[in-house]
C-alpha cells in the first residue's frame, strides 16, 4: 500500500500539542454478514472510560477540539483493535470520522497510518464512515477525502443514510464502498409498504453504483427477516449483540 503522505499542513490542529481535557475510550459493536455466516467487522463507538454514553463525550468537543478529537478517536480505535481483533482473519474495524475536521486528506491520515503500522493492524481492514447528519461545509472537499482514503486502500461508508442534510445529493457526489441505511427507516419496516419500497429503491441504486448495503439498528427477528428477503446480507443492531466496552461482544449470527 502507498502510505506516502504530505506532512506540510499549516493548520492549528496539526501544530497544537495541547491534550484533550477529558478521557474517553471505545466500545465495539459487530457488523455481521449473514450471507456468509461471519462477523464482518466491528464499529468503534465513543464511550466514557466508565461506559458513559457518546453524547456525554461529544458535548465536550467544540470546534477548536474537532481535529484533535477526530485524530484521538482514530488512534484509540486502532490501538484497541490491534489488541482485541483476531490476527488470522479479515475482520474489519469501522471508525467514524468528522469530514469537517480533515484539513488535508493525505496529511491528516498520517497518524492513522502510523498507528496501524505500530500495532501491526492491516490498514486494508479499516473502514472510515461519516454520518449524513454532519452538515457538509464543502462537499467537494469531502469527495477528495473519500478519493484519498480509497487510494490508500481504506474502505469508505456513509452512515445513517436516509437521515440528515444531503439526502440523495450526497450519494450523487460521493460514491463510497458502503451505505448504512439509517435505523429510522428500518424501524417498522415489516408493517410498512412505504418503508419497504424505499429500501428496495436504495438497493436498486446501490447495485447500479456497485455499493454494498448495510442495515443498521436491527432489533427484531421480523425486521431481520424482512430485510433478508429484500436481499440484504450485512446487518448491525442489538439483535446480534450490544456494544462491549474495550472488548469484542459475543455475537449471535442468527443464520
Amino acid at each position: 500500500m502507498d502510505a506516502s503522505v504530505n506532512t506540510k499542513v499549516g493548520c492549528q490542529g496539526c501544530r497544537s500539542s495541547e491534550p484533550l481535557p477529558f478521557d474517553f475510550t471505545m466500545a465495539f459493536h459487530p457488523i455481521v454478514d449473514l450471507g456468509r455466516g461471519i462477523v464482518w467487522g466491528y464499529e468503534a463507538l465513543v464511550r466514557g472510560t466508565q461506559g458513559q454514553p457518546a453524547g456525554q463525550i461529544l458535548s465536550q468537543v467544540d470546534e477548536s477540539r474537532q481535529y484533535k478529537f477526530d485524530q484521538a478517536c482514530r488512534v484509540k480505535a486502532i490501538e484497541l483493535a490491534g489488541r482485541l481483533f483476531p490476527r488470522t482473519d479479515e475482520t474489519r474495524l469501522s471508525i467514524n470520522f468528522m469530514p469537517n475536521a480533515v484539513y488535508e486528506p493525505a496529511a491528516c491520515i498520517r497518524t492513522s497510518l502510523e498507528t496501524a503500522r505500530r500495532v501491526g493492524f492491516d490498514t486494508r481492514r479499516i473502514m472510515f464512515e461519516f454520518t449524513e447528519n454532519e452538515r457538509m461545509v464543502d462537499t467537494k472537499h469531502v469527495a477528495r477525502i473519500i478519493a484519498e482514503y480509497k487510494r490508500l486502500g481504506f474502505i469508505t461508508a456513509i452512515d445513517d443514510f436516509g437521515a440528515g442534510h444531503a439526502g440523495l445529493n450526497l450519494l450523487a457526489d460521493l460514491q463510497t464502498d458502503l451505505i448504512k441505511i439509517d435505523m429510522e427507516i428500518i424501524r417498522g419496516v415489516t408493517d410498512s409498504a412505504a418503508r419497504r419500497a424505499i429500501i428496495a429503491g436504495i438497493l436498486v441504486m446501490a447495485r447500479a453504483l456497485d455499493i454494498t448495503i448495510t442495515a443498521e439498528g436491527i432489533e427484531t427477528e421480523a425486521e431481520l427477516a424482512t430485510l433478508r428477503d429484500a436481499g440484504i446480507d450485512l446487518f448491525q443492531g442489538f439483535l446480534f449483540a450490544k456494544p462491549a466496552l474495550e472488548d469484542l461482544p459475543t455475537v449471535s449470527l442468527r443464520t
